[in-house]
């Protein structure tokens, strides 16, 4: 289990076959200290009710297990759109998060922060950022349940939000409500253009981060490794240290003091093949400096 200043580490964990019976023992063969999960279909507007003995032995197991628990909102949410029925399905699926991460002792949900779609809509689209989100934190406050965490995009298609500095007016269209936060994707970010893989890189663009919306609003960190170039505002993930950012940009992530004590979450491929453990464990010796990234480098050379 973390302590105070670490950057606890976990996986997005499947769920299938229910979300105890799945997530608590993926959680547990890959070490996790944190767990992130769909409560609904990830690209679907579906919101299922769940099961309550589930949620009761999901909440359980990770009060056992010290477990950090997030909710990720279906990939359709887009609060820009301008077409009224996909706002309106986004609001319904941000409140339904927001219900079932009461019900199962999440954190906090995250959820990108969405598209103006059409030229000439971004100012349309951001009022009804404000207008859907402000009743959905206010109720967040008075219930005492999870965090909202806007996610920049990787770019592209008139995003709302994509760099870091885009944080700071979505941040102010809802009067830095208390109950919004912020979730950092390397991979995004890197798509959109901030060159985390330079030397230095990362601290920049957390330094930038932090300017644009001070120290304490980020809440998450994904820690995604990437396929494709800076700039390319392709969002294709890539198992930590073998993608195009490189191992040594996650040592600068794992050391900047914006990140510390904020749960670092794998949304990398290996959850289709063999787990998520092996980029958890690279995680942690990359936290280790300049001899963990000496480690994960000897051990990815085979020799």
């Amino acid at each position: 289990m973390a302590v105070d200043g670490d950057r606890p580490v976990g996986s997005h964990t499947p769920t299938s076959g229910g979300l105890a019976r799945a997530a608590l023992p993926y959680a547990d063969a890959a070490a996790s200290e944190v767990v992130q999960v769909y409560v609904g279909n990830s690209r679907g507007w579906a919101m299922p009710d769940g099961d309550p003995a589930q949620d009761v032995a999901f909440r359980d197991g990770c009060a056992e297990r010290g477990l950090r628990a997030y909710i990720h909102a279906s990939l359709l949410v887009n609060l820009g759109s301008p077409t009224a029925a996909t706002v309106e399905r986004s609001a319904a699926t941000l409140a339904h998060a927001l219900r079932r991460g009461r019900a199962i002792g999440a954190e906090a949900v995250v959820f990108h922060a969405g598209s103006a779609v059409d030229d000439g809509y971004a100012d349309t689209a951001m009022r009804q950022v404000r207008e859907s989100l402000l009743p959905l934190l206010d109720a967040a406050d008075a219930a005492g349940g999870p965090m909202l965490l806007v996610e920049p995009s990787a770019g592209g298609g008139r995003s709302l939000a994509s760099r870091v500095e885009h944080l700071e007016p979505y941040l102010a269209v809802v009067d830095w409500h208390p109950r919004m936060g912020v979730c950092f994707d390397t991979c995004h970010a890197f798509a959109a253009g901030h060159d985390v893989a330079a030397p230095g890189g990362m601290t920049a663009t957390l330094d930038a981060l932090v300017a644009a919306v001070g120290a304490d609003r980020l809440r998450l960190v994904h820690a995604n490794d990437s396929r494709d170039g800076c700039g390319s505002t392709r969002d294709r993930h890539e198992t930590i240290g073998a993608g195009m950012i490189g191992a040594a940009a996650f040592v600068e992530l794992m050391a900047h003091p914006a990140t510390a004590g904020v749960p670092v979450v794998v949304e990398t491929p290996s959850e289709k093949h063999v787990g998520h453990a092996a980029d958890i464990a690279t995680l942690r010796r990359l936290a280790d400096g300049p001899a963990g990234l000496a480690t994960v480098r000897h051990a990815s050379s085979g020799v």
